[in-house]
């Protein structure tokens, strides 16, 4: 059976935790898009991790964790994070890289940087990683898959042409040093011995273990309003983030997924820039972000403070309807306990008319959040383990929720621990 485990709306809703929790009955973990731009937070026996490339089945010595061929994977960024885990005391977990997965090159993490540095005020917020630059070659059919790191001639045929058109941008529109493509090839050529035990054909491996009836987590890095096409586009990243893309993203047939979980936060956040109609600001945003996640809201890759907003029935009941969703993962309902009462946004004002349907960007700019406010329950709900002992006021505030996206809420996460869940029938 393949499951999924998606964004409902901008990233950073707890998805790392869900993960790591479904992976306990999991054979296979594979990530299928993305790089190593968003981290999923993951808190465990063996302490606090932010995993940024890897799958988060890797704490588990019986799952076999893959990077699928959409993945933009940043090699020397992939060793390291294993070795930070094994330096943790982590076993060291088995792991396959696609041959069909492509690399970031060093000058797609330096087009990055100085892209937004060209761009200034009108940038796009990025975390530099690489991504866009990346995507963009993919496409062009200039990128360079994992595969060809094992055959020299083509490497240096390839690396020739592509820096010759590379340096025509550096020269001309950033005015900076150009690619040296010796010292390239001997990079790419450390890669190859970084990577190379790890490296098999995916789309295979996964065929055979769907025959065998393996159960397979396919892990999404963002959620539904960062997807280029079905987001807030162009305030959004360069690969799909939707459950569907996962068939592509790993190699496996669209029908074989029978399970998607979207995860939701009881509350919003997003990092990076882009419309975000519940945002709040000042003090109040100061609170909720300081008492939000395990440690505060801030971004698990730049560790940049997050955007704060109240939950987006709008929003949420798009980003799950995009993904498919069958089961919502509802997180973080414990950061809400201080509060005597909770707003929702439950519409937007767009020129003077509500809408509870989500619309295309450039109405959502001018979209104001209309509010309904519930009550508080004031209390501490973390430890508790079955849904009828939670207050009565938060069990409200869950239904309404889930009333208003019209999905069944089935997890609720009350605590950042990998047994802080509360399942829901």
């Amino acid at each position: 059976m393949v499951k999924a485990v998606v964004g409902a709306n901008w990233g950073d809703e707890g998805k790392g935790k869900i993960t790591d929790m479904l992976a306990r009955d999991a054979d296979i973990v594979i990530r299928f898009q993305g790089g190593a731009n968003a981290g999923h937070t993951i808190v465990n026996d063996y302490g606090k991790f932010a995993l940024h490339t890897l799958p988060s089945g890797v704490f588990y010595g019986h799952t076999a964790n893959i990077i699928g061929n959409g993945v933009a994977l940043n090699i020397p960024v992939f060793v390291d994070e294993l070795k930070s885990l094994t330096d943790r005391g982590v076993p060291a977990p088995k792991l396959l890289v696609s041959d069909r997965a492509q690399i970031v090159m060093p000058y797609h993490i330096l087009f990055d940087q100085y892209e937004e540095e060209r761009l200034g005020g009108k940038s796009f917020g990025s975390t530099k990683s690489g991504i866009a630059p990346f995507y963009s070659d993919k496409y062009a059919k200039i990128g360079f898959q994992v595969s060809e790191l094992f055959d020299d001639e083509l490497l240096k045929e390839k690396v020739v042409r592509v820096a010759e058109q590379k340096n025509v941008l550096l020269e001309h529109l950033y005015h900076k040093p150009l690619i040296d493509t010796d010292e390239l090839l001997e990079t790419l050529r450390g890669y190859r011995e970084m990577i190379s035990p790890y490296v098999c054909d995916v789309s295979l491996y996964l065929d055979r273990a769907i025959k065998e009836g393996k159960t397979i987590l396919l892990e999404g890095q963002l959620g539904t309003l960062k997807d280029p096409d079905h987001g807030i586009y162009p305030m959004v990243t360069s690969s799909s983030t939707l459950a569907a893309y996962g068939a592509v993203g790993a190699g496996i047939p669209p029908y074989e997924i029978k399970q998607v979980v979207t995860v939701c936060k009881a509350y919003s956040s997003a990092v990076g820039a882009g419309a975000f109609v519940s945002e709040i600001f000042g003090d109040e945003a100061d609170e909720l972000r300081r008492r939000g996640g395990d440690g505060g809201e801030f971004g698990a890759t730049t560790g940049r403070p997050r955007r704060m907003g109240w939950f987006d029935c709008v929003a949420s009941r798009y980003g799950c309807r995009v993904q498919g969703t069958t089961d919502v993962a509802f997180t973080v309902l414990d950061v809400l306990g201080y509060l005597d009462e909770i707003p929702v946004c439950v519409g937007y004002d767009i020129d003077g008319e509500v809408v509870t349907d989500f619309p295309v960007t450039a109405k959502l700019n001018r979209a104001k959040p209309v509010l309904e406010t519930l009550p508080g329950w004031k209390c501490d709900i973390r430890g508790i383990k079955n849904y009828a002992d939670l207050p009565e006021n938060c069990r409200r505030y869950v239904e309404f929720i889930e009333e208003r996206i019209g999905y069944p809420v089935t997890m609720v996460s009350n605590g950042p621990g990998r047994d802080d869940i509360i399942y829901r029938k």
